[in-house]
């Protein structure tokens, strides 16, 4: 764990950007960008494909292919990222554990605002249980919009009367469209990527007038998680949403959810898409991928929505 690679990560995202409101088109760029900067390991195959009536990214293990599937949803704000830009953790995800992914390119806000991206990730888990997958070897992952995406669509399969999935692992959800976590004050200036007002610009996008104060919006603050699959929810010190993740892991346990918040000191917002590059990173894609593999047995029992 070197401070030095932490350093030189949060001088990295320190890096000055342009003055004044930038547009979507612009935003979807810059973050196109960056995450094109990430190490995507080299045994893994990559092919273009459909899941739910969506275009998404199948990605492989190159060999000793174990049975499993990851649905992995990219992060982004609701409003910029895909398949691609998020490369770099499902690619480490699947290397690391041997399990096949899917990775669904959603719709965007503001063009499609709540609830596409849910409506989507909920199509995309339908057609992998219609062709006969066993849910208990299926497993939801996410990281940011993404994460928080991984929840709610876990909320929206359990109210459509669908099994859940084996395991839940959120990297640095978003989870709270109230903004009511204390760390979106006190976490200001430390994270080197958010400001309180940009996660409400892009959110605002998202919601398109809806009331936040929904289960669907803010799990952290008003999600009802009885029935949930054990989850893995990691999360850094260095980031304004790190209280979605607390109030998440609290009610999960109040609602006798196997649960893990696995919190890292002074990393950013899903430092693990720096693997390669910063320790942290490595070590903790290596315990989520030993969660996942704990979790996700093919031929086991599914979890009935109802428990």
């Amino acid at each position: 764990m070197s401070k030095e690679q932490r350093a030189q990560v949060d001088a990295m995202l320190r890096q000055p950007r342009p003055e004044g409101p930038r547009s979507v088109e612009a935003m979807r760029a810059g973050f196109e960008a960056l995450m094109a900067q990430m190490i995507v390991p080299g045994d893994i195959r990559t092919t273009r494909t459909t899941l739910g009536g969506r275009p998404a990214l199948h990605v492989e293990p190159d060999d000793r292919p174990r049975a499993g599937t990851i649905l992995y949803f990219h992060g982004g704000g609701w409003v910029f990222g895909s398949p691609e830009t998020a490369l770099s953790l499902t690619g480490h995800l699947v290397a690391k554990t041997g399990f096949e992914a899917y990775s669904p390119d959603y719709r965007l806000a503001p063009e499609h605002p709540f609830p596409a991206a849910i409506d989507d990730a909920l199509s995309a888990y339908r057609a992998l249980l219609d062709r006969g997958e066993d849910p208990s070897a299926i497993a939801f992952a996410g990281d940011s919009a993404g994460g928080g995406l991984a929840v709610t669509t876990c909320l929206a399969a359990r109210d459509a009367g669908l099994p859940l999935p084996a395991a839940v692992v959120a990297f640095s959800p978003g989870l709270d469209a109230t903004r009511t976590g204390a760390s979106m004050d006190t976490k200001e200036g430390i994270d080197p990527i958010f400001t309180r007002g940009a996660v409400e610009r892009t959110g605002a996008m998202y919601l398109a007038g809806a009331d936040p104060h929904q289960p669907l919006l803010s799990p952290a603050v008003l999600a009802d998680l009885t029935g949930f699959p054990p989850m893995l929810i990691q999360v850094g010190t260095n980031e304004i949403l790190l209280d979605d993740s607390t109030r998440l892991a609290a009610r999960a346990r109040e609602a006798g959810v196997d649960v893990i918040l696995d919190v890292t000191a002074d990393v950013p917002h899903v430092f693990q898409a720096f693997a390669g590059v910063l320790d942290e990173a490595d070590e903790a894609l290596d315990r989520a991928a030993l969660f996942l593999r704990q979790r996700v047995r093919a031929g086991g029992a599914a979890r009935s929505c109802t428990t």
